[in-house]
């Protein structure tokens, strides 16, 4: 479908607005304030939203916006944006647009000339990265992993590789399986946290090795929504490693180096002289390979 990129004479505003995970109280008061105050609230399943808005007492009408028939909503939600009328934009839950749909009409609005505020709030990505109890300095997020195919097989590689944590959705059905596959690519060792029902009543966070997780969820398949934390390569929560076998690892990966072995032969040389995970000695081979080079 093609629409107009002209700009509008009248500027109105289209507002993103996270909304609850699970509990409602977590709603921000701007977010409320907005979702009773705008012409329309575009909603992926306005069965959903009705619950929330009927808890702020809001008597705004819900127009479904979902991936079905975000394309040919488009039109419409110019029309209403070039008549002045400002707009809401929410998913199921959290954060509009991570993995939910959304992306063309903001884009279009944008694109029309029209103003695009986001208001920030619950996210199932962030609440369970910071729960996890790994590192945060820094994370990759990929959504639902493909089911099968090469673009899977990448995606695995990518986290194997990965020196930051990356954040995954996964079906309760299918997390044994992404865990069991996981296990195999980046190792048993390698540490990882699932995260399940986040902020409702049966919240549960359980925190361990690809190895461990895999064998809890093998048998005991859960419920509700789950997200997946995979640490970076070797980096599981902050200390988990005494400092003066850190400090030997070093040491020893350094002589490596000297010798001229490859990265990955030094690393398993590490790991088995120093009872250390492959994923760990890994990481401070390349962390040890970089510090020479910049002397």
């Amino acid at each position: 479908m093609i629409w107009s990129l002209r700009l509008s004479s009248v500027v109105a505003t289209l507002y993103v607005v996270s909304t609850p995970i699970g509990n409602l109280g977590d709603l921000s008061i701007r977010a409320a304030e907005i979702l009773c105050s705008v012409y329309r609230v575009l909603s992926e399943d306005t069965r959903r939203t009705r619950v929330l808005i009927n808890h702020i007492s809001s008597d705004v009408p819900l127009v479904s916006l979902h991936a079905h028939n975000e394309e040919r909503r488009i039109s419409r939600v110019l029309e209403w944006l070039e008549a002045g009328k400002d707009l809401a934009l929410v998913s199921d839950a959290g954060t509009p647009l991570i993995s939910d749909p959304g992306a063309r009409v903001v884009s279009a609005a944008i694109r029309a000339g029209h103003v695009v505020i986001p208001i920030p709030g619950p996210s199932a990505v962030l609440a369970s990265l910071v729960a996890s109890g790994l590192t945060t300095s820094g994370f990759s997020f990929y959504g639902f992993p493909e089911r099968k195919g090469r673009r899977r097989g990448r995606l695995m590689e990518i986290i194997r590789d990965a020196e930051h944590p990356v954040v995954l959705f996964e079906s309760p059905q299918r997390l044994a399986k992404l865990l069991n596959e996981l296990s195999e690519v980046c190792g048993i060792n390698r540490s990882a946290a699932v995260a399940r029902e986040l902020t409702k009543v049966h919240e549960n966070i359980r925190r361990g090795t690809l190895g461990e997780l895999y064998t809890f969820y093998r048998d005991r398949a859960p419920k509700g929504e789950v997200t997946i934390v995979v640490s970076g390569i070797g980096k599981g929560a902050p200390g988990d490693i005494a400092e003066d076998k850190s400090e030997e690892a070093r040491a020893l990966a350094g002589e490596l180096e000297g010798m001229g072995m490859k990265a990955s032969e030094a690393a398993k040389e590490v790991a088995n002289r120093l009872d250390l995970s492959r994923n760990e000695a890994y990481r401070i081979v390349l962390e040890t390979r970089k510090t020479i080079g910049e002397v």
